[in-house]
Formats: C-alpha cells, structure tokens, sequence
C-alpha cells in the first residue's frame, strides 16, 4: 500500500480502529476532528477487532455502556466460543 496516496475518508471504519487501537493523544485529537462522533461510536460499537482494552477504554470516553460494545461480549474474543462448547 502506497501511504502516500492513502485517503482516510476512503476506509473510515479501517481508518478509526486502527486509530483507536494504537493513536496517541494527537491522532485521536485528528480523529474527532476528521470523524464524527456518530462515526467513531459505530466503530466502537460494532467492531469486533478492537481489543478489549481498547474497547473498554473508548466505551468510557464516549459514555457507551459495555453491554453494547460487541468486542467485549465474550463470543467476540477469538477462542472464547470454541471452549465454551467443548464436550469432555
């Protein structure tokens, strides 16, 4: 990928996870400034990428409740699902 000729308004959900999970404090400045606050939320709540850690942070800072961040329900962490159904 050409970063040069990369256009963040082109992938907006790519553009804000990748943000959100690894920006400092002046990307997610440039962030609120790029997106809107009904874009990031959407992110934040319907992206299953976002660890938990990031997840549980943003869900605060924009006021979401857990329950309805899809990367903190359990069947959202890779692995989760395979051994709560596992027969012994």
């Amino acid at each position: 990928m050409d970063l040069s000729r990369f256009e963040p308004r082109d992938f907006p959900q790519y553009t804000i996870l990748r943000i959100l999970e690894h920006g400092d404090r002046d990307a997610a400045a440039w962030l609120r400034i790029s997106f809107s606050d009904s874009e990031i939320t959407d992110v934040i709540r319907n992206e299953r990428r976002l660890s938990s850690k990031s997840a549980n942070f943003w869900a605060l800072v924009f006021g979401i409740p857990t329950g309805q961040v899809k990367a903190l329900r359990a069947s959202a962490r890779p692995g989760c699902a395979i051994w709560s159904r596992r027969i012994a």
